[in-house]
């Protein structure tokens, strides 16, 4: 039906499980950057960067709901996979966001 076999039992869960603990660290990683760059700013003066990467960390933040949320639910239901499928989603999206945030503010265009 979704293209995946339920092994051991997890079915919609065995994504989601993978997404709920990476997503809570890419958290964690943001947070930690908004700060240095908070104490960067100091003395590069100041950019919109944490800005930025406080919104990759409502991506995140969505990843992380939406997977927990899918988990919960009955593999057998469709909002588990549309929940799965969000926190997929918001994932990657967020990565893709957070890699070009460092590498605008690497060279310096943001």
């Amino acid at each position: 039906m979704n293209g995946r076999s339920p092994k051991g039992g997890h079915g919609v869960r065995a994504l989601s499980q993978h997404i709920l603990p990476a997503a809570g660290t890419m958290i964690g990683v943001c947070t930690t950057l908004v700060g240095l760059v908070k104490i960067a700013e100091a003395q590069i003066g100041p950019s919109h960067v944490d800005e930025a990467v406080s919104l990759t960390a409502v991506l995140f933040l969505v990843s992380a709901a939406a997977s927990y949320l899918s988990m919960r639910l009955d593999d057998d239901r469709p909002l588990a996979v549309r929940l799965e499928r969000i926190a997929d989603i918001c994932f990657v999206i967020g990565l893709l966001s957070l890699s070009t945030i460092t590498l605008l503010f690497a060279y310096e265009s943001i």
